[in-house]
């Protein structure tokens, strides 16, 4: 009897250990990832009664670290979420939280004014990441097809010096590296943007299934904090405040920030909810994931296809009031 209430006890504090540890999140410098930091800096999270810990990382580390177990969600383009699943390290998207409204841009130097003007030309991005396929897009829409075009592959975050040098006609990259590279080469110009194609880059939070299915009522604390930074950066009367928090983080004017926060479409908890209904268009997370799919079994980012559905689990979000 005394050995069964000995391991009784050392379950029970095993459990309490594990319950009591935070909820580890990592994310990075893009506006629907850095309005947490409002959460984080007015102690929302212990208002809500859950234990979270953000950690901020570059953006490609941050899904490393998600893969290597280091931490329990990670904040993630839609699509990134399904390579990550297939090198392994399998998510649960329990929220889209925002789409690029612009922040994602196909750039042409002086003298390329239309997507059409890339026939024959040389554009460098980074290959099977979110600029290559809103280029796939861009083309698509002006009636060209990847085969009209020269792509290079550049880092993200070298586009701005590889279009100044010449060696490519445009460059794909999102913000803050688009505005970089704006500034840099003068009267450069920018041929299609994310606002073009609205839904066809989500942000969402994909979580590990182990985590959330043994802390799901934390989980839904979490969304709950996270849509209220949401609805403090929509506020008129609070987006000043949210901007200047953001701005702070990443070392940023906040007037100059404001700017670029259009380019960003905060969904409201009502608007992710509907995005988490499944549909086959853009304007649905299936949709949208089934898209950019397709997209990396046809780059060869993966072998087969990671059946999208299988990633979303909505009935968290669609339960929060």
């Amino acid at each position: 009897m005394k050995i069964k209430i000995l391991s009784l006890l050392a379950a029970l504090g095993c459990a309490l250990q594990l319950q009591a540890e935070p909820l580890k999140v990592a994310y990075s410098d893009w506006p629907g990832w850095t309005v947490l930091e409002v959460a984080k800096q007015k102690g929302w999270f212990k208002e809500a009664g859950v234990d979270v810990e953000l950690l901020w990382f570059e953006y490609l580390p941050s899904l490393d670290a998600f893969a290597a177990g280091k931490v329990d969600a990670v904040l993630a383009v839609h699509t990134d979420a399904l390579v990550t699943g297939a090198n392994g390290a399998k998510s649960k998207i329990i929220a889209a939280t925002d789409y690029s409204n612009g922040n994602d841009k196909i750039i042409g130097k002086p003298g390329i004014k239309s997507i059409k003007d890339l026939k024959g030309k040389k554009v460098g991005l980074e290959l099977t990441l979110v600029e290559h396929l809103l280029l796939l897009k861009a083309l698509e829409m002006n009636g060209l097809k990847q085969g009209d075009v020269e792509l290079v592959n550049a880092a993200t975050n070298d586009t701005p010096q590889t279009l100044a040098s010449g060696q490519v006609d445009a460059i794909g990259a999102w913000y803050p590296i688009a505005g970089q590279a704006l500034t840099q080469v003068a009267n450069s110009t920018p041929l299609f943007t994310s606002a073009d194609a609205p839904g066809l880059i989500y942000d969402v939070v994909a979580v590990n299934p182990v985590s959330l299915n043994d802390r799901k009522d934390d989980w839904g604390k979490f969304l709950k904090v996270y849509f209220r930074c949401i609805d403090y950066i929509l506020d008129p009367k609070t987006e000043e405040d949210a901007v200047k928090i953001m701005a702070a983080k990443v070392g940023a004017d906040p007037a100059e920030y404001k700017k670029n926060i259009p380019g960003t479409k905060f969904l409201t908890l009502k608007e992710a909810k509907a995005v988490m209904k499944k549909g086959d268009g853009l304007g649905s997370l299936y949709g949208s994931l089934t898209i950019g799919d397709k997209f990396n079994v046809d780059n060869k980012v993966y072998k087969e296809s990671q059946k999208p559905a299988s990633y979303v689990a909505p009935s968290l979000l669609q339960s929060l009031e």
